[in-house]
């Protein structure tokens, strides 16, 4: 699998080391900062910076540019895998956005070593929990990487 390490849709299980990176390695931030440069502050931000991605990447193609529901699809992974890691995550720690011949590659590193959590709703109302089933569901291929720092997450979204 070309050194990813995929998380099972059942289950979880942790990196055994660098050889089993995904994506650029983690930024480390200096004593009493918490955020990288060229990161985006917040999921509006790097939304935004996936939106000019895509317009960039499909104007000009004439009818070619992916339908409105991709679209809505990427910049909702984009934004419960950057709101999760600055909720629970210890901060956004590296952003990185490209289009590849698969599509969307989203990896986004936080500053947690801890698993995402797939929250178990009953019957009754519960509010939250829904973001890390969201792009399980909406992402190609999901895969988590851990690393001293934290760990980093990368996403592949289809772009048809």
């Amino acid at each position: 699998m070309n050194g990813e390490q995929e998380v099972p849709r059942d289950g979880e299980r942790s990196a055994r080391g660098p050889e089993e990176a995904v994506g650029p390695p983690a930024w480390t931030a200096p004593p009493g900062t918490t955020h990288a440069p060229g990161v985006p502050r917040n999921a509006a931000a790097a939304r935004d910076i996936v939106s000019r991605l895509l317009e960039e990447e499909f104007c000009g193609l004439g009818g070619e540019a992916p339908a409105d529901v991709v679209v809505a699809d990427a910049l909702l992974v984009t934004s419960e895998l950057v709101t999760n890691a600055v909720r629970h995550g210890g901060g956004l720690m590296a952003f990185s956005a490209t289009i590849t011949d698969d599509g969307l590659l989203l990896t986004v590193g936080d500053a947690s070593t801890r698993a995402p959590v797939t929250a178990e709703h009953t019957t009754t109302l519960h509010i939250g929990g829904y973001g890390w089933e969201l792009v399980r569901r909406l992402a190609a291929r999901v895969s988590v990487t851990y690393h001293e720092d934290g760990k980093n997450i990368v996403a592949l979204v289809a772009l048809v």
